[in-house]
């Protein structure tokens, strides 16, 4: 367990990356998932 942590500690900023990368992926999912969906409502109403 000691090395997981050293290892996240500080590896030259990738783990900064991933803070990052990761919530903006989540967003960009859910509003391409949400689109979908109104996208297809909107094509069974018409």
């Amino acid at each position: 367990m000691a090395s997981v942590t050293a290892l996240l500690a500080h590896q030259g900023g990738w783990d900064e990356v991933l803070l990052v990368v990761g919530p903006v992926v989540l967003i960009v999912g859910a509003l391409t998932l949400a689109k979908r969906r109104v996208d297809r409502l909107d094509d069974e109403h018409r």
